[in-house]
């Protein structure tokens, strides 16, 4: 794999600390993970490629948000292998030494596991299904990395449905699942040991919630993805969720991965179909804004998205031209500094 940077913008200043940032290629004849260095200018580095020892699965890319998972940490990376029903543990090795060792690699509890998500030692995964209907499915992560599944945790979706993305809020409280097909939001309750009980349905207040990331007080913001929206909402502990703003357009088209910066001010929708990136604020109450209907023009079918921990830096795979784009975060204002080669038809992205 070869790397190219080109220095689009001043990058901010160096006192931010590195960290790493990981995607995987999604082969269907074996997944990997291609691991950056992540300088304190956001720059990265190649540091290398490492077998999850499952296999990808053709049409994965650009279905869902969060095929890999990064603990709070950054010790511990989770990835799915879709096209083999088993999810991947490495322990990762900090900046500016990035490297993975493989730990595990279990059965995920179900069939086309597509986004998993990690709270302390706790990693639940979504899996999709085929005919039947798709579920969840919890797991123990010992401090060795390996993962044992919790007792009651298996529980169904809403229906048959094509689903996006599973993410804990921020307290571990609560499990939240987008359904794009049947446009339901499932919510779970995860009790003090772990296993999660539900779903709570609630039908989404767009249509198609794909993408989604919760902010640092805990509002949810969720991609309206057939109609070129954002939307908010409250969430309780038991899994049920209150709409806060209802389908924000950003004038883009086909919003539907997210991300919100750690302070919890902004967040940023990838226009899949508009090669465009759009920005908005979030009120202290989890009202939305729009900022920039286009904060970004990637020129390319960006997906995937992934801010550094300390949100100075956001990091795009674009599918459709199977490379990363860093950008210097400003607000909700992005300046391009960097692009480097990426997997063609990879599948998440990963950052600290």
């Amino acid at each position: 794999m070869t790397t190219s940077m080109v220095a689009y913008a001043s990058p901010p200043p160096t006192s931010y600390g590195g960290g790493s940032v990981f995607t995987m290629t999604n082969s269907p004849s074996g997944n990997a993970v291609l691991a950056f260095n992540r300088a304190p200018d956001g720059i990265l580095t190649s540091a290398g490629t490492f077998a999850t020892g499952g296999l990808g699965l053709a049409g994965l890319t650009g279905s869902n948000q969060g095929g890999l998972a990064l603990s709070q940490d950054g010790s511990w990376l989770i990835v799915v292998n879709a096209g083999s029903n088993t999810i991947s543990v490495f322990r990762a090795s900090p900046y500016p030494f990035t490297h993975l060792r493989l730990t595990d690699q279990v059965s995920s509890e179900g069939s086309v596991p597509l986004s998993v998500t990690i709270f302390g030692n706790l990693v639940y995964v979504l899996d999709n299904g085929t005919t039947a209907i798709g579920n969840i499915a919890g797991f123990y992560l010992s401090p060795f990395g390996t993962l044992t599944p919790i007792p009651g945790s298996v529980h169904p979706l809403s229906k048959v449905a094509t689903a996006a993305e599973i993410s804990f809020n921020p307290t571990g409280t609560a499990l939240i699942v987008t359904e794009k097909s049947s446009s339901h939001i499932d919510g779970y309750h995860v009790n003090a040991f772990g296993v999660a009980s539900g779903p709570v349905v609630t039908p989404s207040s767009g249509a198609t919630p794909y993408g989604f990331a919760f902010n640092s007080q805990g509002y949810l913001i969720v991609s309206d993805a057939s109609i070129g929206a954002l939307s908010s909402y409250s969430v309780s502990s038991s899994g049920s969720v209150s709409v806060i703003s209802n389908s924000i357009p950003d004038y883009g088209l086909a919003p539907c991965w997210v991300v919100v910066t750690n302070n919890g001010e902004f967040a940023f929708a990838a226009n899949a179909h508009g090669d465009t990136i759009s920005s908005y604020s979030v009120s202290p109450t989890g009202t939305l804004t729009l900022v920039h209907s286009v904060a970004a023009d990637t020129a390319a079918t960006d997906i995937d998205m992934a801010l550094s921990q300390n949100s100075h830096f956001l990091y795009v795979y674009d599918a459709g031209a199977s490379e990363i784009q860093a950008f210097a975060v400003n607000g909700g204002s992005l300046s391009l500094i960097q692009t480097v080669s990426g997997p063609t038809g990879g599948d998440g992205l990963a950052a600290n």
